[in-house]
């Protein structure tokens, strides 16, 4: 009997998945963040750098790593980011050492930035998984940014403004998902969660020594 050819895929640099998310502001994305966080074991937040303030309740080095300009300035230029973005008058960043140095040593990492930022990482890290969380519509859109009760009537105007812009770049990601029913986004972020980490390359790399067993036992 003729044994059937075994084709080696080729794997990911590492064992561990990148997640990028974004979405236009109030558009849901912190929310459905916490719910995923919940409901997917092992998945760890990227805590990015930020110029702007805190806002009530969040927590430095834990929301974000809340820094001034002249030292959002000093670790860009030492190569320290693997994005950087410029976001309704703040620097937004990620550290890039950090993130490569978890997801090498298998760790599922979901990282939360703007459209901006995911094209960076789009170019650095091809095989990060890319999500866009769209509105039902402005009109809910404004709702939500009003009901945060954050910011004023001309800054939500500005925000709307920015969030059209935003949107236009959707399909250059792999998922979109529409936050319509809560619930449901949740559920279609833990789909393309659990499907990513049963990617044949990747599995390989998670279960080498065992698939070699299966396969010259």
């Amino acid at each position: 009997m003729t044994q059937p050819t075994v084709i080696a895929t080729r794997a990911p640099p590492a064992s561990g998945c990148l997640f990028v998310l974004a979405a236009p502001s109030g558009g849901g994305k912190t929310s459905l963040v916490r719910a995923l966080l919940e409901r997917e074991p092992g998945m760890r937040l990227s805590v990015s750098y930020t110029t702007r303030p805190p806002r009530p309740g969040e927590k430095d080095g834990v929301d974000y790593h809340f820094v001034d300009e002249a030292k959002f300035t000093a670790l860009k230029d030492s190569g320290e980011f693997l994005e950087h973005a410029y976001v309704h008058g703040n620097w937004y960043a990620t550290s890039a050492a950090w993130l490569r140095q978890e997801v090498q040593s298998g760790h599922d990492m979901l990282l939360e930035i703007d459209w901006q930022g995911a094209q960076q990482v789009r170019r650095l890290i091809p095989d990060a998984v890319q999500i866009f969380i769209l509105p039902p519509s402005l009109a809910s859109l404004k709702e939500r940014l009003e009901k945060r009760g954050q910011d004023s009537p001309e800054v939500i105007t500005r925000r709307l403004d920015a969030a059209r812009e935003e949107m236009r770049h959707c399909g250059e990601f792999d998922y979109v998902i529409m936050n319509q029913d809560f619930a449901r986004a949740v559920d279609d972020l833990s789909v393309i969660v659990r499907a990513a980490r049963l990617a044949a390359p990747r599995q390989q790399v998670r279960h080498g020594a065992l698939i070699a067993q299966l396969l010259h036992p």
